[in-house]
């Protein structure tokens, strides 16, 4: 019997995902100094990771031949304290990308449906095929949230509603009115996975927790890999009501997050003052990258989070000749937006370095 006789049909399909090329990748490719390399392609923190964080860990690294604690208490404690929740309304994985894994596991069977925006974070689409569900992709007319297609897109197979605020790729922005009068518009089957990887950087959060409080389904998520800079570590949580996190702890692995990960976590959230800069060079970076592309005659998007969205023609060429020139950035083809370049924004003299080498092929 032949192997793809016996692998689940699903999988034979399952597109692979595609991250951001490595530095290696590149420097191997291109024959390049990888110290001169600069990567835009992943919305990775251009500051590095958390200091406290670092201190943390570099401080426990004599405890590595000890499983860690694979319910997470200390962080689950602190993160009750931050969020005002209760320790058992969280839940934990190796980064938010497994705990969307999770939340499929839990709730996705064979012929259930679910909902995202066409060019939202793949995952979503990902997490759906492999447990034999139906990807309903709703259109995202001018890179923007179409809620009231979205709406219009659940049924009674409808099993999970996904969102990410601020969008993944496309950089969208919903207001907290609009979020809470989707959610409360769902039939009561459907749960709401809402994806706040982003949302530190924006200056107005939109806050589902009056919703959990009134018993609605909805599960949040948040990474520490984004503003605090964590995302080789793998951590991140989600927060929902006690029997949503009681589902998602079931299907979680023992150990899944790893103890430095935990440490790292904990020693981060202390750290206002490296999120405040984050945000800062974020802003002004972002203020950087719209001036530019205004003053060249480029279309661009960029409401929120820590990229921006450029369109040029030949982005797939674009994309190659600007990494033989030492600058990474990620095409979008994959998400239907064939001609249109994200680029996550980094240091002053990193984004001059990318503006001046998108410019000499983007038009």
């Amino acid at each position: 019997m032949k192997l793809e006789n016996t692998v689940k049909p699903q999988i034979k399909n399952l597109p692979v995902y595609e991250t951001g090329k490595p530095i290696e990748y590149v420097a191997r490719e291109f024959g390049l100094d990888p110290d001169g390399i600069l990567k835009m392609a992943s919305n990775e923190n251009p500051l590095g990771a958390s200091p406290k964080a670092v201190e943390a860990v570099s401080k426990h690294l004599g405890t590595l031949n000890y499983y860690p604690d694979g319910g997470c208490y200390e962080l689950r404690q602190k993160l009750s304290k931050k969020w005002n929740l209760k320790p058992s309304q969280f839940a934990f994985g190796n980064g938010s990308n497994e705990i969307l894994e999770f939340i499929a596991q839990c709730f996705v069977d064979r012929g259930d449906e679910t909902v995202f925006g066409a060019q939202s974070f793949i995952v979503y689409k990902l997490a759906t095929i492999f447990m034999g569900g139906k990807c309903v992709s709703v259109p995202m007319p001018d890179l923007k949230y179409d809620l009231d297609a979205l709406r219009d897109a659940v049924t009674d197979k409808t099993k999970i509603v996904f969102m990410t605020n601020p969008n993944n790729p496309t950089g969208c922005v919903v207001k907290q009115s609009e979020v809470e009068n989707f959610v409360r518009s769902l039939p009561e089957h459907v749960v709401f996975c809402y994806d706040e990887a982003y949302t530190e950087y924006q200056d107005e959060q939109v806050d589902l927790r009056p919703l959990i409080a009134e018993g609605r389904n909805v599960i949040c998520l948040r990474t520490f890999s984004k503003i605090y800079g964590l995302a080789g570590l793998r951590i991140g949580y989600s927060y929902s009501s006690e029997e949503l996190a009681g589902y998602i702890n079931r299907v979680r692995e023992p150990f899944n997050v790893n103890s430095l990960a935990q440490v790292g976590a904990m020693a981060a959230l202390d750290d206002a003052e490296f999120v405040a800069e984050s945000k800062r060079i974020n802003d002004a970076g972002r203020k950087q990258f719209v001036e530019a592309f205004e003053k060249n005659g480029l279309t661009y998007f960029s409401d929120g989070a820590n990229f921006v969205m450029v369109r040029v023609k030949d982005a797939q060429r674009v994309f190659v000749e600007m990494q033989k020139r030492g600058v990474i950035v990620r095409p979008n083809a994959g998400y239907g937006l064939p001609e249109w370049l994200r680029i996550t924004i980094g240091k002053p003299e990193q984004n001059a370095r990318c503006i001046d080498e998108l410019l000499k092929f983007a038009k």
